[in-house]
C-alpha cells in the first residue's frame, strides 16, 4: 500500500466543484436562467531542471481562439469556446459543458526566460514551455531566530 499525502485544500476544492456542478444552471424566474459563460480550463504546472511546463485542457477550442502572453512576469492564457449552433430536430436533455471566454494568469519566477517561451496546441491540449535562465535568484537563506 502506497502512502499518499493528504491535501485538504485540494479535497475541499474538488468537493466544491462537484457540489456546484450538481446544481446546474441557476434560475432567475420562469424562463430566464443564469448560465456560467465564463469557465476556467484545468491546468497542470510542472518543473524540470531546465524549464517549467504548463499544460491546459482546452477541449473543443480552436487554435485560433487561444492567446498566450508573458508580460512583467505574468503568464496569461486567454481564449474562447464557442457554443455549437442549435440544430433543428435535436433536443438537448442535459448541457454540462461551459462555453464562452476564459482567462488564467500565473505569476512566473524570476528565473524564467520570457523571450524563449514556446507554446504548442494539439488534440485539445495547450502545452507551454518556459525555459529557465542560468541564474537563479531564489536561494535558501538561514534566518536567525531571536
Amino acid at each position: 500500500m502506497a502512502l499518499v499525502k493528504w491535501e485538504p485544500m485540494r479535497e475541499m476544492e474538488q468537493l466544491f466543484d462537484r457540489l456546484t456542478r450538481s446544481f446546474g444552471p441557476l434560475s432567475l424566474g420562469a424562463s430566464e436562467a443564469i448560465s456560467a459563460e465564463d469557465w476556467s480550463p484545468r491546468v497542470d504546472v510542472a518543473e524540470t531542471e531546465g524549464e517549467f511546463e504548463v499544460k491546459a485542457e482546452l477541449p473543443d477550442v480552436r487554435k485560433e481562439d487561444v492567446h498566450v502572453t508573458v508580460d512583467n512576469g505574468v503568464l496569461t492564457l486567454r481564449g474562447e469556446r464557442h457554443r455549437e449552433k442549435e440544430e433543428k430536430g435535436k433536443r438537448f436533455h442535459r448541457i454540462e459543458r461551459a462555453y464562452g471566454s476564459f482567462s488564467r494568469t500565473f505569476s512566473l519566477p524570476e528565473n524564467v526566460d520570457a523571450k524563449q517561451v514556446k507554446a504548442s496546441f494539439k488534440d485539445g491540449v495547450l502545452d507551454i514551455r518556459l525555459p529557465k535562465t542560468g541564474e537563479s535568484k531564489a536561494r535558501a537563506l538561514e534566518v536567525k531566530v531571536d
